[in-house]
C-alpha cells in the first residue's frame, strides 16, 4: 500500500502571511488557461472570428469572479445548506475550504453570459471558445485536494499496487474498520490497519486529474481543432465532465455529512447527470439545428 506524502498544505511562509498550494492551485489554473487561450487563437476556423488575446484576458476576469461566488456559493447551497443557515457568517470564511465544481460552473456559466453581453458576443460563441481552456486548470484544482490530502477515495482492497493510505482518512478509517467486519475479513485488512493506522483508499484526485483534466481536454483540443456546429464544443464540454465526474464518483469516498442520496447516488452523481443530459441534448440539438452551419461564419 502506498502512503500519502502528507504535503504540507502551505507552500510558502511569509512571516503571519501563508500562501497555500490550494491558492497557487488557482493561479496555475487561471495562467494555463490564459496560455492555452492563445494556443486556440491560432487556430484559422477561431482567428476569424475575431477573438484577440485582450478578449481572453477579459473573458478570464468575469470567469475568476464567477468561479469563485459561483464555487462558494455552490458548496454552501448543494452541500451544507442548513450549517450555513443557522451561521451565515460562516459563509464567508473561504480560508477554512468549501468550494463546488457545480456551484462554480453555474458561476462561470453566467459571467460568461455578461462577458458576452457586453463585449457583443454571442453566448454559444464563448462558451465554444473557452470549453477546451478549462479542463487543465480542473486538474491544477484537483492536484491541490491532493496535495492537501482530501477528498480521498473510498477503501479498497490492498492487493491494489495503487491503493494509497491518507493520514487525514485516519478517524474514517477506524469507523470503516470498525463496521465492515465482513470487508475486513474478506481483504484480510486486520493486519494492513495495525502496521500503518490506515486502510487502502482509491486515490480518486488522481482518477479526476486524468480524467477530467487529461482525457476530456485531448478530447475537446482535438474534436474544437475543426469547425463545429455553435454548441457543439460547449456539448461535448457537459457530456464529458458530466461521465468523467459521475464515473469517479463511485471510487471516491462520500462527504460525511450528506452519505449516499437517492439511489445510493452521491451529491457529486447526482449534480452531474443534468450535465450529462443536458450536454447529450445539446449536441444533438446543435447538429439539427446548424446542419449547414459551422462556427466559422454562420451568425449565431
Amino acid at each position: 500500500m502506498l502512503i500519502h506524502p502528507h504535503f504540507d498544505p502551505i507552500a510558502v511562509h511569509l512571516g503571519p502571511l501563508a500562501i497555500r498550494w490550494y491558492g497557487l492551485m488557482y493561479l496555475v489554473a487561471f495562467t494555463t488557461a490564459i496560455f492555452v487561450g492563445r494556443l486556440r487563437l491560432r487556430l484559422p476556423h477561431v482567428s476569424v472570428q475575431g477573438w484577440t488575446w485582450r478578449d481572453i484576458d477579459n473573458m478570464l476576469f468575469f470567469s475568476i469572479l464567477g468561479a469563485i461566488l459561483g464555487g462558494r456559493l455552490g458548496y454552501v447551497l448543494f452541500y451544507k445548506a442548513n450549517f450555513y443557515l443557522r451561521h451565515p457568517v460562516d459563509i464567508f470564511k473561504v480560508w477554512e475550504g468549501g468550494m463546488s465544481f457545480h456551484g462554480g460552473f453555474l458561476g462561470v456559466t453566467l459571467a460568461l453570459f455578461m462577458f458576452a453581453y457586453q463585449y457583443n458576443y454571442t453566448w454559444l460563441h464563448v462558451t465554444d471558445f473557452i470549453a477546451p481552456i478549462v479542463p487543465p486548470g480542473l486538474a491544477a484544482g484537483r492536484l491541490g485536494n491532493f496535495i492537501n490530502g482530501e477528498l480521498w477515495g473510498r477503501v479498497i482492497a490492498p492487493d491494489a499496487w495503487w491503493a494509497m493510505g491518507f493520514p487525514g482518512a485516519v478517524n474514517e478509517d477506524l469507523k470503516w474498520f470498525t463496521s465492515h467486519p465482513m470487508k475486513v475479513a474478506q481483504w484480510n485488512l486486520l493486519e494492513v490497519f495495525q502496521r500503518h493506522l490506515m486502510l487502502p483508499r482509491h486515490p480518486s484526485q488522481l482518477y479526476e486529474i486524468a480524467l477530467e483534466g487529461g482525457a476530456l481536454f485531448i478530447v475537446l483540443w482535438c474534436f474544437a481543432c475543426k469547425p463545429r456546429p455553435p454548441g457543439a464544443v460547449s456539448a461535448i464540454f457537459l457530456l464529458g465532465y458530466g461521465i468523467a465526474r459521475f464515473s469517479v464518483e463511485f471510487t471516491r469516498e462520500p462527504d460525511d455529512f450528506l452519505g449516499l442520496l437517492t439511489f445510493n447516488l452521491s451529491m457529486g452523481q447526482l449534480l452531474s447527470l443534468p450535465m450529462i443530459i443536458s450536454g447529450t441534448l445539446m449536441f444533438a440539438w446543435s447538429y439539427r439545428r446548424n446542419t449547414n452551419s459551422l462556427s466559422s461564419g454562420s451568425p449565431y
